[in-house]
């Protein structure tokens, strides 16, 4: 077990603290300072180019190399936010750094609709079709990698849950961070670290309780939880949680019950760490760690 890195402490002490506000940290918790925030528009770096793509419903922005671009897999990205976020610049970030460290791979990221404006299943509808777009492109099923943060992840395994029924091919791969896969928060960690997580933790008034996705649907839905899906069939998959937090058993009862049904999965928790931590993309040891992980998994992924 490897010990935390002082930045990684500092910066988890310091979310910790922002969190625990009685003004500020009751809007990071819920969600409501995601859901307003205003960002200046993001300057894409010169090494790559953007293209915006607008759906009927949403829109979409696809990220690529000027040069060194490869064309044997693309990237679907799923971004977090609790279903309530809309895209915002640091999933634009994580798009140049999941197109660096897949050496080349072409990035799409959906705006997709969230609540509570568009409740469920708006945000697995705008998935479908994203991948429907890709595979119009011209990419077959196998070329196309998902990728998801938080309730991105659980929407990634959504996804593929709803490819499945519907007797369609699934992608080649899953990178999942974090997944937000049980909303019932019946897992233990929702108890074990309800002490211990620095974003979620102690209270229940956030945003992974409030629910406004779901609305009153059956919460043990797998489109809406995919820990109560089935798994067999699925592609191979990178799933990374940090040790911290409340939604670490939604990732660990996946990556059971995906082995238990013959997937492929490697399940990497991070000793320390809080949801989503590979925000801190490359200031933080651990982050940095994981996104080189996630480089390794394209070469494997890449090889079958």
């Amino acid at each position: 077990m490897s010990e935390v890195s002082v930045r990684g402490k500092v910066i988890g002490d310091m979310i910790a603290h922002f969190t625990n506000d009685n003004l500020i940290g009751r809007k990071i918790k819920t969600g409501e300072l995601r859901k307003n925030l205003v960002e200046p528009k993001w300057k894409c770096p010169n090494c790559f180019i953007m293209k915006e793509i607008e759906m009927p419903k949403f829109n979409m922005e696809y990220l690529s190399r000027k040069e060194g671009q490869r064309k044997d897999f693309v990237i679907l990205q799923l971004h977090g936010g609790g279903y309530i976020g809309a895209m915002r610049n640091a999933y634009r970030s994580f798009a140049g750094l999941y197109c660096e460290v897949s050496k080349g791979m072409d990035v799409l990221t959906i705006d997709y609709r969230v609540a509570p404006e568009n409740p469920f299943p708006a945000a697995l509808e705008d998935a479908v079709e994203a991948y429907d777009w890709l595979k119009n492109s011209g990419w077959h099923s196998r070329q196309i990698i998902v990728a998801g943060d938080s309730a991105g992840g659980g929407l990634a395994l959504a996804l593929c849950m709803y490819l499945k029924e519907h007797n369609r091919r699934l992608p080649g791969g899953l990178v999942l961070m974090s997944p937000w896969t049980d909303m019932t928060a019946e897992g233990p960690s929702y108890f074990d670290n309800f002490e211990r997580d620095p974003l979620f933790g102690r209270t229940t008034d956030s945003l992974i309780y409030n629910r406004d996705y779901a609305g009153r649907h059956d919460l043990k839905d797998p489109y809406l939880s995919p820990a109560f899906g089935e798994y067999w069939g699925f592609p191979p998959m990178l799933i990374q949680a940090g040790s911290l937090e409340m939604l670490l058993s939604d990732s660990v009862l996946v990556a059971y019950k995906a082995k238990r049904q013959g997937a492929k999965v490697r399940l990497s928790i991070y000793e320390g760490m809080f949801h989503v931590f590979q925000m801190g993309m490359m200031m933080m040891p651990e982050s940095k760690r994981a996104w080189k992980e996630v480089g390794r998994y394209f070469e494997v992924v890449a090889r079958k």
